[in-house]
């Protein structure tokens, strides 16, 4: 089997999930109502028509679950709290059931000998928290923060890798200007407040965790990027690349990284509530930076974004664009001037897949994965403190507004029966995780 040279020692290989993409039981053991529940019964939110009440059963199938990540060899396994789980009403009361999920999910890991690595917030806000404003007032952070001391107290002992938000500008644009998730809003003024009031809780977050761990404890926050990158290698396309406005990275690294907004930002953020001292909080020190990627955006001078170079495209509808992974990740390592550690935190594709004789034949995602894994084993070559990679995702799952008809699992799930059938990007992430290098798929 051809390797390429091998990863760290000790590199962080897992799968991610999230709580409403998996765990179904929505109206069971005192779970409160989230703002998918609700966005889901809008007419026509959902493509398909489905909702996440049920999705993959993972919350009376956990344990199966680690079982397979066991099989696969994981060495670690990126989950998200339902927030509405263990405050139904997202302050005041703890619901002890909801505690008790998490405390068998977090033990069966352990017990696995695979590292949990919790995201404190994937999308699922109290629906009763945002009948009160939600993310547009500045009193979430402050629930936020107080949601997370919760948690860690919980489970600080054995869990010691905290994610504080999962993509906040998904949460702030697509949930408040664009409308196409949860809570379905189409305001730009409520957008630009709820952006910077999920950086305020990012901030007050990691105090609250801090002030409820152990020493060992490490905080970070995972954002998703997609790089602008020049569809040539000419100077024109170069300069052209460099003075496209990048909303993702100006508006939640840049300010993490530098304790300011950038005068594009500041235009689009025109409305919100910025106080003094908020950007010295914001630019807190985060034991990591975890990284979700998928797909980077060309420039070519005098057209803008061009995808008529590029030979596949994922069932998304994103162009494969591996060298972007590599771009992000040493963009990333200069920013923080290599003092802070990055992560992987998601990546994959979606593809249509088959069941054939019990196996599922997924070359396109096995390639998919190779050309990714061989982009961070070059960033680490070239200097970057990549610590680990998280695969997205390990099942098949809801797929926000898309409902089922996305299939970004190494494992697939029949929907009907529950059924698990681990794909050949499954098994060749095994292969990865045991010889800690990106190997040739097996024939």
């Amino acid at each position: 089997m051809n390797t390429t040279p091998s990863f760290p020692p000790g590199f962080l290989w897992g799968t991610a999930t999230s709580s409403y993409q998996i765990e179904g039981a929505a109206n069971e053991d005192g779970r409160g109502r989230s703002i998918w529940d609700d966005f889901c019964r809008y007419k026509d939110a959902i493509t398909d028509g489905s909702d996440g009440s049920v999705a993959c059963d993972h919350y009376h199938r956990y344990r199966e679950d680690v079982a397979l990540m066991k099989q696969l060899g994981l060495k670690a396994y990126r989950f998200s709290i339902a927030w509405p789980r263990i405050l139904p009403e997202g302050r005041g009361a703890i619901n002890p059931k909801g505690i008790a999920f998490y405390d068998r999910l977090v033990d069966e890991l352990l017990a696995a000998n695979i590292r949990p690595f919790v995201t404190l917030y994937h999308w699922d806000l109290p629906s009763a928290l945002n009948a009160q404003g939600g993310w547009t007032t500045r009193d979430s952070a402050a629930w936020f923060a107080d949601y997370a001391t919760v948690v860690v107290r919980a489970l600080g002992d054995r869990v010691k890798d905290w994610i504080t938000l999962n993509e906040p500008w998904c949460s702030a644009y697509l949930g408040y200007e664009f409308g196409m998730h949860a809570p379905g809003y189409q305001n730009k003024a409520l957008a630009a407040r709820a952006a910077h009031n999920l950086l305020l809780a990012h901030a007050l977050g990691m105090q609250a965790i801090r002030a409820a761990a152990d020493a060992e404890t490490r905080v970070g926050i995972t954002l998703n990027f997609e790089p602008r990158l020049p569809a040539s290698d000419s100077e024109e396309d170069r300069q052209a690349a460099e003075q496209e406005f990048d909303w993702m990275y100006e508006g939640f690294a840049e300010p993490i990284l530098t304790g300011a907004y950038g005068q594009r930002m500041l235009d689009r953020l025109a409305g919100a509530d910025i106080r003094a001292g908020d950007m010295a909080m914001i630019a807190a020190r985060n034991d990591f930076i975890g990284v979700n990627y998928y797909s980077a955006v060309h420039i070519r001078a005098g057209r803008g974004a061009v995808y008529d170079d590029d030979p596949e495209f994922t069932l998304m509808g994103w162009a494969v664009r591996p060298h972007g992974l590599h771009a992000i990740l040493t963009k990333l390592h200069r920013a923080t001037h290599g003092r802070t550690p990055i992560y992987v935190t998601e990546n994959g594709a979606s593809f249509t897949d088959m069941v054939t004789d019990g196996r599922v034949h997924d070359v396109r995602r096995v390639a998919y994965l190779r050309a990714h894994f061989a982009a961070a084993q070059r960033a680490i070559q070239d200097g970057v403190d990549l610590r680990g990679y998280f695969v997205w995702s390990l099942l098949d799952n809801f797929e926000w507004a898309l409902g089922y008809q996305q299939f970004f699992g190494i494992v697939h799930v029949d929907y009907t029966t529950q059924k698990r059938t681990i794909k050949d990007s499954g098994y060749y992430l095994r292969d990865v995780i045991a010889a800690n290098a990106v190997v040739e798929p097996s024939a």
